[in-house]
């Protein structure tokens, strides 16, 4: 140590010597003697000036130099922003501790860590699909880290699957954790989904774009412009859909006639609008009297003049002046008004009919097949005259098979799979064979165990309804576990200890049959063991 004190002082001594005897240097020319080393290539400019970075006052006063060229870290650390401003191992710290000098041209400035560095110290904390991407991908080779755009749009035009349609706010749809599935209210846009368009998958009208992106801005709002092929009137109507339908469903058509010269009523009411319309409506005005548009359809042809009105109304072709009940002892009421007279009439308006009953006209339309009506129940007991399928009266609890639990809330064809009703099986297994577990080990009797309020609710005292009571380690075993067997019959179970355990016999049968001899149902363990008796053959057990 001594000796290298010394060679020291021998040097700051020849150096003083040669100093005194030299002509005077300038101050630039000695700093540059005494330089550690050289700055880095970023500084590589400062190098002719010490003064540029050092001062030689008080402590902080370098940072400082540093803060006013670099302007930009400066104001993040005056405003808490950015990784000089957020992270805690800055705050206080010198700025040559991270950024050491005088180590030369190719010495890195920024000593960053990558695998280590933690994004959440900076503006942009990675989340989601973002922790996984790759530095490069954000950070442009060349460029300061903190110029790496922070907005979705900057980093993703290229992947925007919109073509620019949605605009540069990403964020309002999309999550950092994946780009799909994307939140999106289009009740907030121009266009709010209702009725049948809330189901419609989002591709049948945002459809591709020639440019290879998607249209949104530029979708049509107009129904025709969706729905031109759809329309079931060929264009005769124009493109003003909105007028009749709503975006309920096509068939919820409404329009109020009434308000036109020709109010609907009557038959009119169900007429199909291209029945009278063959042209758009407003290029054609179309006729108001009956003979113009019911001149094919007149059974007089002509011989009564063009004033159908005069004896028919807008309901029917029938006479209204004819009381059917009156004159026939048979009221017209429910679907039997709109019948045609020749439905009931076929020789001719004059002929009576004998037979008056419902059956009498309906015996082809019985989809009963007779069965009802030969044990003596009239069409009348169930069905009215609007029409055969609604509504329907009947009282199932007067049959033979009273509605109970679950059976009530059943729709008729659950068990009428036709409408011969008498052929219906009333056994609970001719319905629910699918639908049993025990794969027929408990036998058909599901009502012996079960109820109609559900399969789970059920309920079986085998100790009181069997002569095999369960105890020990048999109270809690499944039926399946001793019922294997399927039946159509009365279900039957072996009581014999060794037909169930066979496989759980230690003894592999050379004690006999009679387990409960030793062994409890509690457990096989601790047997009883009692008298060995001999067994055929001369053994024992």
């Amino acid at each position: 140590m001594r000796a290298r004190l010394a060679r020291g002082a021998l040097v700051v001594a020849g150096l003083a010597i040669a100093l005194a005897v030299a002509a005077p240097v300038r101050a630039a020319q000695w700093e540059r003697l005494v330089m550690p080393g050289k700055l880095a290539a970023p500084h590589a400019d400062l190098e002719s000036d010490c003064k540029n970075c050092h001062t030689g006052a008080e402590a902080g006063s370098e940072s400082k130099l540093c803060r006013d060229c670099h302007e930009e870290v400066a104001a993040d650390l005056a405003n808490g922003a950015g990784f000089h401003g957020r992270s805690p191992a800055v705050a206080g710290t010198e700025c040559r501790t991270c950024h050491p000098e005088h180590r030369g041209r190719e010495f890195a400035l920024i000593g960053l860590d990558r695998a280590a560095f933690d994004h959440a110290t900076t503006d942009f904390e990675l989340a989601g699909a973002h922790r996984r991407a790759d530095c490069a991908g954000c950070h442009e080779a060349g460029a300061k880290f903190r110029e790496a755009p922070s907005d979705c749009f900057a980093c993703h035009e290229d992947d925007d699957a919109h073509a620019g349609e949605m605009g540069e706010k990403c964020g309002d749809c999309h999550e950092p954790a994946a780009w799909k599935p994307a939140k999106f209210d289009h009740d907030e846009t121009e266009f709010p989904l209702v009725g049948e368009h809330r189901d419609v998958a989002c591709g049948l009208c945002h459809v591709a774009t020639a440019g290879g992106g998607t249209r949104y801005a530029s979708t049509p709002k107009d129904c025709g412009s969706c729905h031109r092929l759809d329309d079931a009137h060929e264009g005769r109507f124009g493109p003003a859909c909105g007028d009749c339908h709503d975006p309920g469903g096509w068939k919820r058509a409404e329009f109020d006639h009434s308000k036109t010269d020709f109010p609907l009523r009557g038959a009119h009411e169900k007429t199909a609008c291209e029945t009278c319309h063959v042209e758009p409506p407003g290029e054609v005005d179309l006729p108001t009297d009956c003979g113009s548009c019911h001149e094919l359809d007149d059974p007089h042809r002509g011989s009564r003049g063009p004033k159908c009105a005069t004896c028919h109304s807008e309901v029917s072709f029938a006479r209204t002046r004819f009381d059917h009940e009156k004159e026939s002892g048979f009221a017209l009421e429910g679907a039997h008004v709109q019948a045609k007279c020749e439905s009931c009439h076929p020789a001719g308006t004059q002929a009576k009919i004998e037979d008056q009953t419902c059956v009498g006209c309906h015996r082809a339309d019985d989809a009963h097949a007779g069965q009802l009506t030969q044990r003596g129940v009239g069409c009348a007991e169930c069905h009215g005259q609007e029409q055969w399928s609604h509504p329907i009266r009947f009282d199932h609890d007067l049959a033979g098979f009273p509605l109970l639990g679950l059976h009530a809330a059943l729709a008729c064809e659950a068990c009428h799979v036709d409408a011969r009703f008498a052929d219906t099986p009333r056994t609970c297994v001719a319905c629910h064979r699918q639908d049993d577990p025990h794969r027929k080990a408990l036998g058909p009797a599901c009502a012996d165990c079960h109820n109609p309020n559900g399969w789970a609710v059920w309920s079986f005292d085998h100790d009181v309804r069997t002569t095999y009571p369960l105890h020990g380690k048999h109270a809690g075993l499944q039926c399946e576990a001793c019922h294997v067997t399927p039946t159509d019959g009365a279900v039957r179970a072996s009581r014999d200890c060794i037909d169930c355990h066979a496989e759980d016999d230690a003894h592999r049968g050379s004690f006999g049959r009679s387990c409960e001899s030793c062994h409890s149902e509690e457990a096989w363990e601790n047997a009883r063991l009692g008298t060995l008796r001999p067994r055929k053959g001369g053994s024992s057990r």
